[in-house]
């Protein structure tokens, strides 16, 4: 069928054509929103999930709802070692901005600007932005140095500016695992004053799954703070939507023994959906995707995903770490207790420490409970073992 006509998105973060299985996520952060603006207690949430289960794209959805609730958005991606508050400073002071423009909120918007100015003093990187505010610091808030003191004045003066306004502050942060301790710490800190005075602020966070530990280890009322919808793979119906429709909008039909094809050898994982659907549209004739059509594009996508995909992780390893996730692999599909893997590769559990510790730094394995580890990626494990086996 026509590439150029192609509707299926398989990029990291890109949304896809038909967002299946997701209305109740998008309805309750809909609510949420509403809440807010209203002056009504709102529930944070944190999406978690794996790689390639379609979070970034959740967030860009709610995003969208977020500016049809009347919110403001400020949007980040929490890259490893980069303070919160030097990412923060600048959607801070565009949401404010913003809203001085609106008569009604004009002298908070400036005030808030005063308070996000004393918080730039305060931060050594900082201090060239402070500069560039145009408004005196407000003593007394936001400038203690500490930000789990400080991160709550200015998120309370947004808050009041916005509720000014007749608006709501939506802050979406994706990656969140690798925010700093004290910097979730102060985030949380900062979202509970929120909503001990019913500010308009809604928080939706993204990230792997071990972000609801984080979170609970950084404050143990973070589990009462946010909700923690798991977004994981799509049951089947979900999954076969996802296919169908978009081939469907653009005139062509895919037979159901297909549809079934797919949806079982991507085990309903977003990014495998889109990869596939990708290359069943590239290789049918069309107008119709027949079995032969599935099955062939099982095989190109799965040697596309070997060769960059994957092949891009498995390049982050050393040989050492190499051996470690390819005895994860061999065990069969997670998760595995870190004993058995010790024990696959001759080595006691205390020796293994650095290694394991390395790995999860580099984002390919996670803690998934006390002395379970699994890959951050669905299907990772049945890679390892493809490549272990070679060519078919």
């Amino acid at each position: 069928m026509d590439p150029f006509a192609n509707p299926f998105t398989p990029g990291a973060g890109t949304t896809p054509p038909e967002l299946a299985g997701r209305q109740d996520v998008l309805d309750s952060a809909r609510v949420s929103l509403r809440r807010a603006v209203a002056g009504k207690n709102a529930r944070h949430m944190m999406l978690l999930g794996l790689r390639g289960t379609g979070k970034t794209a959740l967030l860009n959805a709610i995003e969208r709802v977020a500016l049809e609730e009347r919110h403001l958005v400020t949007r980040l991606e929490a890259p490893e070692g980069k303070p919160l508050a030097e990412m923060l400073a600048t959607g801070i002071r565009k949401v404010l901005r913003s809203l001085s423009t609106v008569e009604a909120a004009k002298d908070l918007a400036a005030q808030g600007l005063g308070v996000l100015k004393s918080l730039a003093s305060t931060v050594k990187k900082l201090s060239a932005f402070g500069a560039s505010i145009e408004v005196d610091a407000v003593p007394g808030e936001a400038d203690s140095g500490d930000l789990e003191n400080d991160l709550p004045d200015a998120f309370a003066a947004v808050g009041r500016a916005a509720a000014a306004a007749g608006k709501g502050w939506t802050l979406l942060i994706d990656e969140v695992q690798y925010l700093e301790r004290a910097d979730l710490s102060a985030l949380i800190v900062a979202l509970h004053r929120m909503n001990q005075v019913q500010a308009p602020v809604v928080f939706v966070g993204a990230g792997l799954p071990q972000v609801a530990r984080l979170a609970g280890d950084a404050k143990s009322y973070a589990e009462r703070l946010f909700a923690y919808p798991e977004i994981g793979a799509l049951d089947p119906d979900a999954a076969r939507l996802a296919i169908r429709k978009p081939i469907e909008d653009e005139g062509a039909s895919i037979g159901a023994a297909a549809l079934d094809a797919i949806a079982k050898g991507t085990q309903g994982y977003p990014f495998y959906l889109q990869a596939w659907g990708s290359e069943v549209w590239d290789q049918a004739e069309g107008p119709s995707v027949d079995m032969s059509d599935a099955l062939n594009a099982q095989r190109r996508a799965l040697e596309a995903l070997d060769d960059g995909f994957f092949k891009v992780r498995t390049d982050r390893l050393t040989p050492t770490e190499m051996a470690f996730v390819r005895a994860m692999a061999d065990l069969g599909d997670g998760p595995y207790p870190i004993a058995e893997v010790a024990a696959a590769l001759g080595k006691s559990l205390g020796s293994l420490g650095p290694t394991r510790a390395n790995i999860i730094a580099k984002g390919m394995i996670y803690s998934s409970g006390h002395g379970v580890l699994d890959f951050t990626v669905p299907l990772f494990a049945d890679h390892l073992r493809r490549q272990r086996a070679g060519p078919a």
